[in-house]
C-alpha cells in the first residue's frame, strides 16, 4: 500500500473554522422537569406568574400602616387598635388596615389593603383588643411585594442556560412541568488496531488494552453529549467502513488510531472515497500532528492520533469544542476568583455566614463583589448568584475595598463580558438575549439610576441605564453627567409612563392625574423614594402646591412598591386602585393606561468602555432593526431616529 505524505498541514487558527462548516445542530427534545438536571434549555423562558404574587408578610406580627408607628419605643408604646381578623396564609384579608387600626397576621400571609409595613409579634404587647407597639417600623418593613422576586414577563432562565436545581427551583415557582431542551449530542466511538485488547482481558505479546475509548467517553459526557462505543475493530479496510456506515445515524463519529503515513494505517483511507472526505490530514502542532477530519455527507468524522497523550490533546483543542457547542455548553469556568468588596458588608452576628455575590470588572481588570441583599425567601438571590463569599463567625463586617475570596457556584459561571449597572427595564431582555446568542455574557444588577451612574463613575459598569428628569431643566439624563469629562450618554428608547387603574374604577372623570388626586375615596399604590417614577409623580404634585401637605392628603401615598409590576399587581388584586408605572405593564395586566409624558431611557458609559468589543456590540444591537422590532412588540415603547447616538459627549 503507498505511503501517504502530509502535503497540505493545516495552521491550528485553521483548523476549527474549515471542520465547523460540516457540524450540524441537533435537534431538540420536550422533557419533563424532574428530568432536566444537566440539559440545555432551547429557548427562554418567560415568567407569567409574579414571585410573590401578592404583598405577603415576612414575618408573624402586625400588619400597620407604618406612619402610625413612627414614634413608638418601649417607653411610650403606640396604641393601635387591633381588627377582629386573624390573616392566615393562603387565606385573602378582608378588612382593610385605617390609620390608628392593625390586623395580627402570619408569616407568608396576604397583606392586607392598607397596610405597607408588619410590625414582629415580639415587639408588640396585645391587650384585649389593642396592640402596644413598642418599635418603630418603616413603609416596606417585613414586606415583600409582588413581584419583588420575579416579575411577569420578565425571563426567568434564558436559552442555553444548564439546568441546575437553581433553576428547577425558579421554574417550579412558576408552575412548569415540561421544558424544551436541546437533544444531547449523540457521539459513537470506534477504536481500531490489530494490538488493542478490550480492558479486563488477557494481555498477549505486541497487544496493549485501549485507553483512548474511555478517556475519550469520559470527557464526552462531561461535555453534555452521549456515548455508544462500538468496540474495537481490526486495521482491516472493509471492517473500519462497515463500522462507520453503521454509525452514520449518530451526530459524529470519532475514531482512534490510523491517521498516520505509515502503509498499516487505513483509517483515513476510508474517507478518501467518500465525499466530502478528508477536510483537515495534519495539523502544525506536536504532539498530535496526523490528526484528520473529514465527513461523509454533513456527517462529521474524526480520527484521533492513536497515541494517547496525542489523541487526548487534539481531543482538548479541536474536537471538544464542538461537542460543547452541539450540546449548547459556555466555556469552562474556574472554581475560585479574587475580588475587593464594593460595599461595606455588615455579617449576621454570631454565624458563620454565606454571602452570595455578584461579580463585576472594572476599567483595568480588577474584580469587584457586589453583596447580593435580598432576603433569604427570594428564589432569585441564590439563582442570579456568581458565588459567595464566607465570613466567620467572629467576623461581623467587610469592608469596602476589602480583599475576598469567591467561590463560583459553578464551573461554567466566569465573569462576564458585559456588565450593566443601573435602572431596570423589560425593554432591555431583547438586549440581553441578542449578546448571549452572539456570546457575550451578561452581567445585570439593578440598583437604580443614581447607583447606576456611580458604578459607571468607578469603572464597575459597563452600560448604566438611567431615566433620571431634572425638574429645572425638564430635561433627562443629560444635567447628571454634564460636568463629568469621563462619561458619555446614548440615546437609548422612550418609555410611556403613565396613570394604571382597572376598568371598574368609578370615577366621573379619568382624563388626567389630577382628576385621580382629587377622589379622596381611591387608594394609590407609589412607587419607592429615589425611583424616576417616584421623582415624576412627585413633580406633579409640586405644581399642585405643598409637596408634603399634599401627600397626607393621598390614600396610598406612603404605601411604597420596588417594581412597575408590583404597582400593577397591586392594582390588579384590588390592594390599591391606582398607581404610576410604565404602559408596557398596564398591557401585561389588562389595566387601563391614561399617559402622562413620555421619558428617555437613556445609556452612560465611561470614554475607555468604547474599547471594549462586547460595548460596541451592544451599541450595534440597540441600533439593529431586530431589536426595534422586538421592543415595539411589547407595546409602550418608543424607537427615535437618533437611537444609539452619543449625545452628550
Amino acid at each position: 500500500m503507498n505511503r501517504k505524505q502530509f502535503l497540505n498541514v493545516m495552521s491550528k487558527e485553521n483548523v476549527l473554522e474549515e471542520f465547523e462548516k460540516f457540524v450540524k445542530t441537533v435537534g431538540i427534545d420536550k422533557i419533563k422537569l424532574n428530568q432536566a438536571l444537566g440539559r440545555v434549555l432551547s429557548k427562554d423562558i418567560v415568567a407569567e406568574v409574579d414571585v410573590p404574587p401578592f404583598n405577603r408578610s415576612m414575618r408573624d406580627g402586625f400588619a400597620v400602616c407604618a406612619s402610625d408607628t413612627f414614634y413608638a419605643d418601649e417607653e411610650k408604646p403606640i396604641k393601635l387598635k387591633l381588627n377582629k381578623e386573624i390573616i392566615q396564609a393562603g387565606i385573602a384579608p378582608k378588612i382593610e388596615v385605617r390609620k390608628g387600626h392593625c390586623s395580627e397576621i402570619a408569616t407568608g400571609a396576604v397583606m392586607p389593603r392598607g397596610a405597607n409595613a408588619v410590625v414582629m409579634i415580639e415587639d408588640c404587647h396585645v391587650e384585649k383588643n389593642r396592640v402596644k407597639v413598642m418599635r418603630p417600623v418603616v413603609p416596606g418593613e417585613n414586606t415583600a411585594h409582588a413581584g419583588s422576586d420575579i416579575m411577569r414577563g420578565e425571563i426567568i432562565v434564558r436559552e442555553s442556560t444548564i439546568i441546575t436545581s437553581r433553576e428547577t427551583a425558579l421554574l417550579s415557582s412558576q408552575g412548569i412541568t415540561e421544558i424544551e431542551v436541546y437533544r444531547k449530542p449523540k457521539i459513537a466511538i470506534i477504536s481500531t488496531g490489530d494490538e488493542l485488547v478490550e480492558p479486563g482481558a488477557r494481555l498477549k505479546e505486541g497487544q496493549i488494552y485501549d485507553t483512548n475509548a474511555q478517556v475519550i467517553s469520559d470527557i464526552i459526557h462531561e461535555n453534555g453529549a452521549q456515548v455508544h462505543y462500538f468496540g474495537i475493530v481490526k486495521d482491516d479496510f472493509e471492517q473500519i467502513k462497515n463500522k462507520i456506515k453503521n454509525a452514520l445515524d449518530y451526530d459524529m463519529i470519532i475514531l482512534s488510531g490510523g491517521t498516520s503515513a505509515g502503509s498499516g494505517d487505513v483509517c483515513y483511507r476510508t474517507l478518501e472515497s467518500e465525499k466530502p472526505g478528508i477536510i483537515v490530514h495534519g495539523v502544525a502542532i506536536k504532539p498530535g500532528k496526523p490528526l484528520v477530519l473529514g465527513a461523509i455527507g454533513n456527517k462529521p468524522i474524526v480520527i484521533l492520533p492513536g497515541f494517547p497523550t496525542s489523541a487526548i490533546i487534539t481531543f482538548h483543542i479541536f474536537v471538544k469544542p464542538i461537542i460543547r457547542k452541539l450540546a449548547r455548553l459556555a466555556d469552562e469556568g474556574i472554581k475560585k476568583l479574587k475580588a475587593k468588596m464594593a460595599v461595606r458588608y455588615h455579617s449576621a452576628k454570631g454565624v458563620h455566614e454565606y454571602c452570595m455575590v455578584d461579580i463585576v470588572q472594572d476599567s483595568e481588570g480588577n474584580l469587584t463583589a457586589y453583596p447580593i441583599t435580598k432576603t433569604s425567601g427570594s428564589i432569585t438571590t441564590f439563582v442570579h448568584a456568581d458565588g459567595f463569599i464566607e465570613i466567620e463567625q467572629n467576623k461581623e463586617m467587610v469592608l469596602k475595598d476589602e480583599e475576598v475570596e469567591v467561590t463560583l457556584l459553578s464551573d461554567q459561571l466566569t465573569p462576564s463580558n458585559i456588565t450593566f449597572i443601573g435602572s431596570h427595564c423589560i425593554g432591555l431582555e431583547p438586549v440581553y438575549s441578542i449578546l448571549r446568542k452572539k456570546g457575550y455574557q451578561s452581567k445585570v444588577i439593578h440598583v437604580g439610576s443614581t447607583s447606576g451612574l456611580e458604578a459607571a463613575r468607578r469603572g464597575e459598569s459597563d452600560i448604566s441605564a438611567t431615566h433620571l428628569l431634572d425638574s429645572r431643566t425638564n430635561t433627562y439624563n443629560i444635567p447628571f453627567i454634564k460636568d463629568d469629562k469621563d462619561l458619555i450618554l446614548v440615546r437609548g428608547y422612550i418609555r410611556k409612563q403613565g396613570i394604571l387603574f382597572r376598568k371598574d374604577t368609578r370615577m366621573k372623570k379619568k382624563n388626567n392625574i389630577y382628576d385621580f388626586l382629587k377622589n379622596k375615596k381611591l387608594r394609590m399604590i407609589n412607587r419607592n423614594k429615589g425611583s424616576g417614577t417616584r421623582v415624576l409623580f412627585d413633580m406633579y404634585l409640586k405644581k399642585m402646591g405643598d409637596l408634603e401637605k399634599l401627600s397626607q392628603t393621598i390614600k396610598g401615598y406612603e404605601v411604597e412598591s420596588k417594581s412597575h409590576n408590583a404597582v400593577a399587581a397591586a392594582i390588579a388584586t384590588k390592594k390599591a386602585d391606582w398607581g404610576v408605572a410604565i404602559k408596557s405593564v398596564a398591557l401585561m395586566y389588562g389595566l387601563e393606561f391614561i399617559p402622562l409624558r413620555e421619558e428617555h431611557y437613556d445609556f452612560c458609559i465611561l470614554k475607555s468602555k468604547l474599547k471594549k468589543e462586547s460595548v460596541l456590540e451592544f451599541l450595534r444591537i440597540i441600533k439593529s432593526k431586530e431589536f426595534h422590532s422586538k421592543l415595539l412588540n411589547m407595546g409602550g415603547f418608543k424607537v427615535p431616529k437618533n437611537i444609539g447616538e452619543i449625545i452628550k459627549k
